[in-house]
């Protein structure tokens, strides 16, 4: 069977395709009482949308959230929360050409090798379309873990790294690509260009730190922050590999380099020096903040010709028409933060419900 949701107290279901007449989540096990509206939702929804720069896909769509149930005079109720956003700029017979032809890349043909049929308009399911229902469904989250912080950015785009010494959050919300470095937004602005104007594509690594986590979230085995946060980011769209805290950089590491060492803290609580971790140890948050990297690859629909087969087993060369992210990991950024939120909101609920304690 295929499997739709996501989590184990906070549950998310998401639903639609790229060209259906809408899309939504439904977010199962929220606490009652918290404050929502629809209003507190649209903002991150916003930073997701297409069409928002020349650097994005030129899709035009409002993503206007409805709330359908679960909220009452403005609280939730504890019960599920249906999320709706509505398709409204679908140009389906862009994809005609494709329908019967496999797109180097795309999940067209693993698709089609699992169910015997696919919806080409978009790529249905396997769209990135659909991750605007888990950005709605991470704003619900949000509410449960106030006492976290995140904060999510671009720290590599086409091979081109952002410097560590210029990170500025502030400078994240300045630019198109969610990018902490001035210096290299400018330059990131003349590769997704060249990439957009080639008709090509080009990937990227988001980074996510979540700051506020107390120590003890998480477990020893089955149910580890670290491989939760691991299986979410992996679920994205496009998404081909993630580093919790310095990730395969450890392996490089000799075992005194890579230790975090402790020292007494003030509250009595320990201080950290270092965070090759990533703020998780035996699978259980530490108190430092919970990093990780996500790397996309690059947008599989282009207007390169591909050679690939079609339905029938003949050779083709595939060009695919429409509109397309020429870098997919930018408008994914939102949507670590929304996994990274969906996890963590899942996992305080599971601690406090084994330990009795936030």
């Amino acid at each position: 069977m295929s499997w739709n949701t996501f989590g184990r107290v906070l549950r998310f279901t998401t639903w639609g395709e790229s060209h259906g007449p809408a899309l939504g989540a439904v977010v199962d096990g929220c606490p009652p009482g918290l404050t929502i509206s629809e209003d507190s939702i649209q903002p991150f929804l916003d930073a997701r949308k297409p069409g928002t720069s020349r650097f994005t896909t030129q899709r035009r769509e409002d993503d206007l959230v409805r709330i359908l149930s679960g909220v009452f005079e403005g609280k939730t109720t504890g019960t599920p929360i249906s999320l709706m956003i509505e398709n409204t700029d679908q140009r389906s017979k862009d994809y005609s050409a494709i329908a019967r032809q496999y797109r180097p890349g795309h999940a067209d043909y693993a698709y089609d090798a699992k169910y015997g049929i696919r919806d080409y308009r978009g790529g249905g399911r396997s769209s990135a379309r659909e991750t605007a229902a888990r950005v709605a469904a991470g704003a619900v989250a949000r509410l449960v873990i106030p006492e976290v912080t995140i904060t999510a950015y671009v720290c590599e785009l086409g091979g081109d790294r952002i410097d560590p010494a210029n990170i500025d959050y502030g400078e994240i919300a300045k630019n198109p690509f969610f990018c902490p470095d001035a210096q290299a937004a400018q330059r990131w602005e003349k590769k997704v260009d060249a990439a957009r104007k080639a008709g090509s594509s080009l990937g990227a690594i988001v980074e996510c730190v979540a700051e506020g986590v107390p120590a003890g979230w998480g477990a020893p085995i089955y149910a580890k922050l670290d491989s939760d946060l691991a299986s979410a980011m992996m679920s994205i769209n496009a998404v081909k590999g993630v580093e919790i805290g310095d990730g395969f950089a450890a392996a490089r590491l000799s075992g005194e380099e890579n230790a975090d060492r402790m020292r007494p803290g003030p509250d009595g609580k320990p201080e950290f020096l270092t965070n090759h971790a990533g703020g998780t140890a035996g699978g259980i948050s530490t108190g430092q903040p919970v990093v990780c990297r996500v790397a996309f690859k690059p947008t599989s629909s282009i207007l390169i010709p591909v050679e690939s087969i079609n339905s029938a087993g003949e050779a083709v060369e595939v060009v695919t028409k429409g509109r397309h992210d020429p870098c997919v990991g930018i408008r994914g950024t939102p949507v670590v933060e929304a996994m990274m939120a969906l996890v963590l909101a899942d996992h305080k609920l599971l601690h406090r419900g084994q330990i009795g304690k936030p």
